[in-house]
């Protein structure tokens, strides 16, 4: 597999005469079977199954509390009659800041209002929108079009097109910051001190803006939500120290909305420790080319594993481009061009996403596509016209036909 040239021996799906061994176990009687397969597809996601729980000093974590302390993938695998129940009359802390707390909090906050507050603590505040237009104009027309586009320098592009990104960089602040002004004015962001430190156009490009829920800081008003800035937290018998304050907020309920470790989980899938470390290597980020392929691991794709601001959208085009691969419509380049291409793209992230593990392409989803497209032999402009290709937003109905 090292050595390889092409992927898979010849650079199509089913080149190598090696065979997948899957063992699936049976939940209902824990009986154990083995398929044999020539072509895996992991369509597991990164949101599930690994929670992200920080660490805690001892004598300082969970063991400590003597209530109840889960993870929002416990909270989100019950129905909604049982979720009712589980949090009536008791006083809930959630902690993150990222959309799933937002919907949490709302939640409790419609079951119990003010009389048990919600408590929401966060270290870090992102930039929030609360609907899809912004003083009228939809965001579409700001990031969801090819000019937007031509704004952010962009993995592999032309002389010409970083030349045209950099001298249109005044343009690109200025509508971060119209942003900015526009958030500030219209949420209370400054009155609960949760001003984000990061520009809208750093959030936005690492798919850390979220939507608020409905008439969420209508329920913040009323005290039915209390949102909490900390550095650190600890936990004590009776809730949480937040930043070493010597009265501790009381609390029935701890929720953690920290997000998941999907590196982690597609990494222990393999039982080969060869395996485990050629998916993942040194780095937190899974290296994938085209955010679907690994250009040594022949005969696997993941699927899933590229954000955007809508993930539906980004998954469906790469599962239509996996199935035209395939079925044989086109061959993927040497393994030292992939890993090119995967070394040239991990740059644009590290550089638009900072630390962050998350493979966001919300800022270049159409140069993105476009790759896609040519390699499946389609035409990458979907719009009829070149104005109405530069300018109007791009959308999932604009690839229902491909080709």
């Amino acid at each position: 597999m090292e050595s390889w040239v092409l992927w898979s021996g010849n650079g199509n799906p089913f080149g190598s005469k090696g065979k997948w061994l899957v063992r699936v176990e049976n939940v209902k009687d824990c009986r154990t079977e083995v398929y044999q397969v020539e072509f895996v597809i992991l369509c597991i996601g990164l949101y599930s199954g690994c929670p992200n729980i920080p660490d805690f000093p001892p004598d300082q974590g969970p063991e400590m509390f003597n209530g109840k302390v889960m993870h929002s993938m416990e909270y989100s695998a019950m129905d909604n009659l049982k979720a009712i129940e589980f949090i009536k009359r008791k006083r809930i802390t959630i902690i993150g800041s990222q959309k799933t707390a937002l919907d949490i909090a709302a939640e409790c906050a419609n079951i119990n209002g003010f009389q048990y507050p919600c408590t929401m603590i966060q270290r870090t505040a992102r930039w929030q929108i609360h609907g899809e237009n912004i003083c009228g104009i939809n965001l579409g027309f700001l990031y969801l079009n090819r000019f937007s586009e031509f704004l952010i320098h962009k993995p592999g592009e032309t002389f010409l097109l970083s030349l045209l990104a950099t001298l249109l960089s005044p343009l690109r602040w200025g509508i971060s910051k119209f942003l900015e002004c526009y958030l500030r004015w219209k949420l209370p962001l400054k009155k609960y001190g949760i001003i984000p430190k990061s520009s809208f156009l750093q959030d936005i490009s690492s798919c850390r803006t979220c939507k608020l829920p409905e008439n969420f800081y209508d329920k913040v008003e009323e005290g039915s939500i209390i949102i909490k800035k900390a550095n650190s937290f600890s936990f004590c018998k009776q809730g949480l120290i937040i930043d070493r304050e010597s009265q501790p907020l009381e609390t029935d309920l701890v929720i953690f909305a920290t997000g998941f470790k999907g590196e982690e989980k597609i990494r222990n899938i393999f039982e080969s420790p060869f395996l485990q470390k050629c998916i993942t290597g040194s780095k937190a980020r899974i290296s994938l080319y085209r955010q679907v392929i690994h250009p040594r691991i022949p005969q696997l794709a993941v699927i899933g594993y590229a954000e955007s601001l809508s993930y539906l959208y980004a998954t469906e085009i790469r599962c239509r481009w996996l199935a035209e691969f395939l079925d044989g419509k086109f061959e993927l380049p040497h393994v030292t061009e992939m890993e090119k291409q995967v070394s040239i793209w991990e740059n644009f992230m590290k550089k638009h996403n900072g630390n962050s593990r998350r493979e966001c392409i919300s800022n270049i989803h159409i140069w993105g596509n476009d790759q896609l497209c040519k390699d499946m032999g389609c035409e990458p402009r979907r719009k009829r016209g070149f104005f109405a290709d530069l300018f109007l937003p791009y959308g999932p109905t604009d690839y229902v036909e491909l080709c």
